[in-house]
């Protein structure tokens, strides 16, 4: 395609012999370590980077994108993995920049509640690493993703309903563009009005217009007091009418989380509960002690007037931790409920007015399909997750998984939601961009990518296609 780097073996073979002089040892070859930093966890074929390379510092990265943009070879920066549309895939070959090295925690400004790390810092290492100062970072997709990765992929989670999303609590970044040159994308102030909104547009662009190397976080304080439990419903509509009163009434909930009876199912066998396999909310509150109490009883009052109940609160550390556990390991009990099976997860989001109309009509269409598909989602924000057990032998079902992946996006769209609410584009998603956005919004995405990566190195083949 017009734009395509030019990955022909002399270029990678020169790009491979001068990465070797410059890093030694931390330049890897082996077709092992190749393949495990190309796709893994969807059906997208694994297509991996011709050499993997792991940088100690920023001037490592921005040598690595010199010596790869003097031969046109593409360079897929790598965080830990965990990405669901092939975000890491090397279509077109290239270099894996692998930041585990580069994991580091440079400051922690208490008082301005943020903090500076490299891009490998992990979301969990991160937050062992302030507890002792009585602060934490809220964003949990519930893999222990790398906080580089969380940023580029624009990540959400649990949390999101009260904190936000990456784009909220990324105040700016350091990034080594195309040309090796680095750009900082904005100061540590909370708020500004100068130029154009860098920091935003790095976030969620998937490693397509530079490396990010720095990032400067926006921080929240442990709360004093969190409540947790635990509450079924008669339906997955009275559950998702249950979690849109909540927000409506502006009840400041931290985390709501459906689970249909499916997945409590799965929960049940796979974390050894005792759930009621019906619908269910997993809700947390923090706060202090009085405005935990009365934002779990104006939700109670609610759950109660849709049928739900009976609760099972928790207030007990180790108790939340084992209820949140058990929501985090809901892909895990997934693949138990069809041993053999391969596990596709995709997500939608859409108006939280739309919710229940979407998850119903999504439910509706697995049947049909004759599909096995548990669904879990982030419901204070209109987001949920579908995980479809594939046997990857029936040629017939995996067409119809990936037809119901398709139908479920445009869905999503056509009640103005997103096909994505947090897995990100990658190479997975892409086909769905023009009704999402229209062309004019396409458009201006591949101007912005031609402007900053003209020779189109920055892990291309993803968001967008540049013709």
């Amino acid at each position: 395609m017009a734009g395509a780097p030019a990955t022909n073996k002399t270029a990678i073979k020169n790009v491979v012999t001068a990465l070797a002089a410059a890093f030694g040892n931390r330049l890897v070859t082996s077709q092992a370590v190749r393949e495990q930093h190309g796709n893994t966890l969807t059906w997208v074929a694994n297509q991996p980077p011709d050499a993997v390379v792991f940088p100690q510092t920023t001037e490592d990265v921005q040598q690595i994108v010199r010596i790869c943009a003097g031969h046109d070879v593409p360079i897929i920066p790598y965080g830990t993995g965990t990405s669901l549309e092939g975000h890491v895939n090397a279509p077109l070959g290239g270099v894996s920049i692998d930041f585990r090295d580069m994991n580091k925690v440079l400051a922690v400004h208490a008082e301005d509640l943020d903090c500076v790390i490299e891009p490998g810092v992990t979301r969990k290492a991160l937050n062992e690493y302030l507890r002792d100062q009585g602060l934490f970072f809220p964003i949990d997709p519930g893999a222990d993703a790398s906080l580089g990765g969380m940023a580029a992929t624009r990540a959400s989670g649990t949390n999101a309903v009260r904190y936000g999303t990456m784009k909220d609590n990324v105040l700016a970044m350091k990034v080594v563009l195309a040309n090796g040159e680095l750009m900082t994308t904005a100061r540590r102030a909370k708020k500004t009005a100068a130029g154009y909104d860098l920091t935003r547009l790095i976030v969620g662009s998937e490693g397509t217009l530079g490396v990010i190397t720095e990032l400067t976080l926006k921080l929240s304080g442990i709360p004093e007091a969190t409540a947790a439990g635990v509450c079924p419903f008669p339906s997955v509509d009275a559950a998702c009418n249950a979690a849109i009163l909540t927000i409506q009434s502006g009840i400041p909930v931290a985390r709501i989380e459906l689970l249909d009876a499916l997945q409590i199912k799965a929960v049940n066998a796979y974390s050894k509960l005792s759930l009621p396999e019906k619908p269910m909310l997993f809700v947390e509150f923090h706060g202090t002690d009085a405005s935990v109490a009365e934002q779990s009883e104006r939700f109670g009052a609610i759950a109660t007037e849709l049928g739900g109940g009976p609760f099972d609160w928790a207030t007990k550390a180790e108790d939340r931790n084992r209820l949140w556990q058990a929501r985090h390991d809901g892909y895990h009990a997934a693949c138990q409920l069809r041993p053999g099976t391969s596990a596709f997860a995709t997500d939608v989001c859409v108006p939280i007015s739309r919710l229940a109309e979407c998850v119903n009509a999504t439910q509706a269409k697995t049947a049909e399909l004759k599909l096995v598909a548990p669904i879990l989602g982030h419901v204070g924000d209109g987001n949920f997750h579908l995980t479809m057990l594939v046997d990857m032998n029936d040629a017939a079902e995996l067409e119809r998984a990936k037809f119901l992946i398709g139908w479920l996006a445009e869905l999503a769209v056509s009640m103005d939601g997103t096909c994505t609410g947090e897995h990100g584009v990658g190479q997975g998603k892409m086909k769905y961009l023009l009704a999402e956005h229209g062309a004019p919004a396409l458009g201006a995405m591949a101007a912005i990518k031609r402007a900053l990566d003209p020779q189109n190195i920055m892990n291309p083949g993803k968001i967008v296609t540049l013709a």
